[in-house]
């Protein structure tokens, strides 16, 4: 099947879309700083505190946990309160709950293990709208051939915020110690909040947004109308249980949720395990673990860029839907395998560029958001794209322990590596024998 380019944008048209873009991408570049605190902050704390890596492990997992069971009753909220102002409220609460965090350096031994897992708990349960809530936003704003390279570049915040926070948060550790990690990121996410609801509005009411604007991207398959709650009618008449088990039976969304899972265990160990390995592994200092740290991120994020421009370049050709999502996801798994090739290797330099090559992979591939948006029944993009994270983030919870008990029992990272690049190749083969063509859901009548 061909997949048409809307017609080109009328003379005069403004480009609101693209600052709003430009919002989400800043706040979730905050949104993966603040659940990413304690990985640049976990071994100085480690060592103050009395966590060994099994614990280490549980404090990783403890946002998992929340996070999870709260993407399906944050997608209902996005649906039923719109996105702008459930996403302020988010951004506003996971802002103050990192900025506690800070304070669990008052606590000792198992007193400051169960504040630090209470906090990311709460953390985990705040951030649950935002990805959702990304994906909604940007179905709403962006037509079709251009939706790619948007869900690219506020998925590539991931690396952006690792390519910022790790040197900044390896400084901070440095010259004023780990519990200023939380302080600092905290206080930019609370200004954030303020800014995010000056800013950020629905296509239909945003103040700055011109007609030919709302024309083209209308035009163009956004689904400029999504803030209007929905009837029962336009959700198939059925209960949200009904619903999500109709999702859950599609066996392309189900292909979907599970390459999203394994493409999200290599977000989850460059966020939470990668700095932890190259000072316990590799044997760098905090800083320079830090900096090190940035390489293969900034890397990741000229990925996701290149994916994105790269998928909708090919639908802008002609190609088909299926064809311009799967083979940058392919070919940005088979990448990131390389990893484990860092368990045959000696030399710090080769280390990063192999993990700066696999991350670089991974940024190609993380193409999962751009796929909601394109398959996501219209009534139900808040829910749907709840389900589709809830699936993807069990791996925040199963990775950080499954990765701890290796490096507990072992000794070693070298099982690690092994398991998240077999994650990597899972992912391949679901997206290639399993999803089968990328189209948009249509739910049934009750």
């Amino acid at each position: 099947m061909k997949f048409l380019a809307p017609t080109p944008a009328p003379q005069n048209n403004t480009r609101t879309r693209y600052t709003v873009l430009a919002m989400i991408f800043i706040v979730s570049t905050l949104n993966y700083a603040s659940r990413a605190t304690l990985s640049m902050a976990g071994p100085a704390a480690s060592k103050q505190l009395g966590f060994n890596a099994q614990q280490l492990g549980y404090l990783f997992s403890a946002f998992g946990w929340t996070y999870v069971i709260a993407q399906i009753p944050g997608g209902w909220l996005l649906d039923r309160f719109g996105s702008r102002n459930v996403y302020a409220l988010s951004v506003l609460t996971w802002s103050i709950f990192t900025f506690l965090q800070g304070y669990a350096g008052a606590f000792h031994a198992t007193a400051a293990l169960v504040v630090f897992f209470g906090l990311r708990c709460l953390l985990g349960l705040a951030e649950a709208p935002a990805f959702p809530a990304n994906s909604r936003i940007v179905a709403a704003w962006f037509p079709t051939a251009e939706r790619g390279t948007a869900a690219a570049v506020f998925n590539s915040s991931q690396y952006f915020a690792t390519f910022l926070f790790a040197p900044l948060s390896g400084w901070i550790t440095h010259e004023f110690g780990w519990t200023w990690v939380f302080f600092v990121t905290g206080g930019m996410g609370i200004v954030m909040a303020g800014i995010w609801m000056k800013t950020v509005y629905s296509p239909t009411t945003h103040p700055r947004i011109s007609a030919t604007e709302l024309e083209f991207i209308e035009r163009g398959g956004a689904l400029v109308h999504m803030e209007k709650p929905p009837t029962a009618a336009a959700t198939g008449g059925g209960s949200q249980w009904h619903t999500i088990m109709e999702l859950l039976s599609n066996r392309m969304l189900l292909g979907v949720y599970l390459g999203q899972y394994c493409i999200t265990t290599i977000t989850v160990f460059f966020a939470t395990w990668f700095p932890v390995y190259l000072v316990q592994e590799r044997h760098m200092s905090i800083l320079k673990a830090g900096f090190t740290a940035s390489l293969p991120a900034l890397c990741g994020f000229a990925g996701g860029i290149l994916g994105g421009l790269f998928s909708d370049g090919m639908l802008k050709k002609g190609k088909s839907l299926s064809m311009a999502r799967k083979l940058p996801i392919v070919a940005g798994m088979l990448l990131s395998v390389s990893m484990v090739l860092c368990n045959f290797v000696e030399p710090e330099w080769l280390v990063v560029v192999i993990m700066s090559l696999a991350f670089f992979g991974k940024g190609v591939g993380a193409l999962g958001w751009a796929v909601v948006a394109d398959t996501s029944p219209k009534q139900i993009a808040g829910l749907s794209g709840g389900l589709f994270n809830m699936c993807g983030n069990i791996t925040t919870i199963t990775t950080p322990l499954i990765i701890g008990y290796i490096v507990q029992v072992s000794g070693s990272y070298k099982g690690a590596l092994i398991y998240v690049a077999a994650n990597a190749a899972v992912a391949i083969f679901s997206y290639l024998f399993i999803v089968g063509e990328i189209k948009r859901v249509e739910l049934r009548a009750a």
